[in-house]
């Protein structure tokens, strides 16, 4: 199992750092900046192969990679990324997380494509918190769940979702009664619920289970991946709300953490897999274009000032030192990350609730 989660996770991470700077590389041969290396993993490099003007590596640290683009910070070279006007700057630098952004509905398409085992059954209500939505609604021991917001549900995961979906908002729950009698309940879901009563305050079991065998053609897998994608970004919008509403801090894993994740979605089946990469490979499109030194979004940070001075660019020497600090700021905090994964792991404690 461990040989499997290693060669999920060489192929997942590998994946996304070739489409991220596959996208950095086209857009700056596009705009007719010369190319010097294209690098998977960081320095110190292992070997490189030069085709026509361009280094392809491969680097000993697997945890990135690089695009270096003539006279990044010298605009004396016509031929330089400095030279070139600013909107075509943006653009290259944005190509990068462009393309993680749009990997997913091609991942996720390939994924519903791929028949996966699914248990389905009666979500079951077994216990229901005193003064709950589940209560105030009016849901009772014994009642069954069906349908949440127009959505019909099968099992536990499904409802889980889709109440996470709905956090703070006012949504319909279809019950069936233990008398066959079907009704529409109305609940809205907890953003700060007591210990061990989730959102809607209920304890649920999966009766009558059985496996069905799910897929899609690719005529619906596209467009479900697009919706996918969009409820996603809600589940994210709203997991950053309840950290603020909470006062808990978010989560956070490293490169030990996702190899842990990785290798629990390869053991599930490819699909899972699939969908997986796709959700990381969203995860570095957004945290890439976060306003932070050493990312794509901190240089965008200085072209967007150097737009706004009117063509007044920051000294490269400046630019340079402050991305270097934080390229030294990014390495110390996954190392830093890192060390409480391994505790955590030595601790025998799971990523997954």
């Amino acid at each position: 199992m461990i040989f499997l989660s290693i060669i999920a996770f060489a192929l997942v991470l590998g994946l996304l750092i070739f489409v991220h700077e596959l996208g950095h590389f086209l857009a700056a041969k596009k705009a007719g900046i010369k190319v010097e290396e294209f690098g998977m993993g960081f320095p110190p490099k292992l070997f490189g192969i030069k085709r026509g003007e361009t280094v392809y590596s491969i680097n000993v640290i697997p945890l990135g990679g690089f695009t270096k683009l003539m006279g990044e910070e010298d605009p004396a070279e016509p031929r330089s990324f400095a030279s070139k006007k600013p909107l075509t700057r943006l653009w290259v630098l944005a190509a990068g997380p462009l393309m993680n952004a749009i990997l997913p509905v091609v991942l996720l398409s390939i994924a519903f494509m791929i028949p996966r085992d699914i248990a389905v059954g009666d979500v079951t209500i077994n216990e229901v918190a005193p003064n709950s939505p589940a209560a105030q609604a009016g849901i009772l021991p014994g009642d069954i769940i069906v349908g949440m917001g127009g959505v019909p549900i099968q099992n536990i995961g499904e409802l889980v979702y889709n109440t996470h979906l709905n956090l703070g908002k006012s949504v319909t729950v279809e019950v069936l009664r233990a008398d066959g009698v079907t009704e529409m309940l109305t609940l809205v879901p907890r953003w700060d619920p007591p210990e061990d009563e989730g959102p809607i305050g209920v304890a649920l079991s999966l009766e009558n289970a059985y496996t069905i065998s799910k897929s899609y053609p690719i005529w619906e897998a596209i467009p479900k991946s697009g919706s996918t994608l969009a409820e996603t970004f809600s589940l994210l919008r709203n997991e950053v709300r309840s950290w603020f509403i909470r006062g808990s801090p978010p989560q956070v894993t490293g490169p030990i953490g996702i190899f842990e994740l990785t290798g629990e979605a390869s053991q599930a089946g490819p699909s899972y897999l699939l969908q997986f990469a796709a959700f990381l490979s969203l995860n570095l499109a957004i945290i890439n274009l976060f306003p932070l030194p050493a990312l794509d979004g901190g240089r965008i940070v200085f072209i967007l000032l150097e737009i706004a001075r009117r063509g007044r660019r920051v000294s490269p020497r400046t630019e340079g030192m402050i991305h270097l600090i934080g390229f030294a700021a990014l390495i110390s905090l996954i190392v830093l990350i890192t060390y409480f994964d391994v505790l955590r792991m030595i601790r025998g404690e799971s990523l997954i609730p």
